[in-house]
């Protein structure tokens, strides 16, 4: 990802934002420019919640580059307390202990590569919820 790109998305990854439409009021992530439900483009942003449950996932053992050092790491889908849907790595947690329904919650980290001129790069990740 280029530095630019990254820095305009920085706020979805940082604080989990997507989309409402204010047409039908659905919900979305990751943000869009027109409504997948409805077509508009009267959008706003929305803080998404923290916290969730994972629905499915799976387990990673053959990484993409520069990622081969984190294996085996776990993706699943979250459905989020409001019902939006976010797909996004597992993390704190044993493969081993992974299971479907399972409350989760947001916690932001730094990606192990970095983008040129040596920015550090974050993203969403989600952890077994602390009670």
């Amino acid at each position: 990802m280029a530095t630019s790109a990254y820095w305009r998305t920085r706020l979805h990854r940082y604080r989990l934002v997507g989309n409402k439409c204010q047409s039908c009021n659905k919900v979305f992530f990751p943000p869009r420019f027109v409504c997948p439900y409805c077509g508009s483009v009267k959008l706003e942003e929305y803080k998404l919640p923290d916290k969730g449950r994972l629905l499915e996932y799976t387990i990673v053992y053959s990484a993409p580059k520069g990622y081969e050092s984190m294996t085996p790491y776990v993706v699943g889908i979250v459905e989020l307390e409001n019902g939006v849907k976010v797909l996004a790595q597992i993390t704190d947690v044993d493969i081993n202990d992974v299971k479907e329904g399972m409350e989760v919650e947001v916690s932001i980290r730094r990606l192990p590569e970095q983008l040129e001129g040596g920015m550090i790069c974050y993203t969403y990740k989600f952890r077994p919820a602390i009670k």
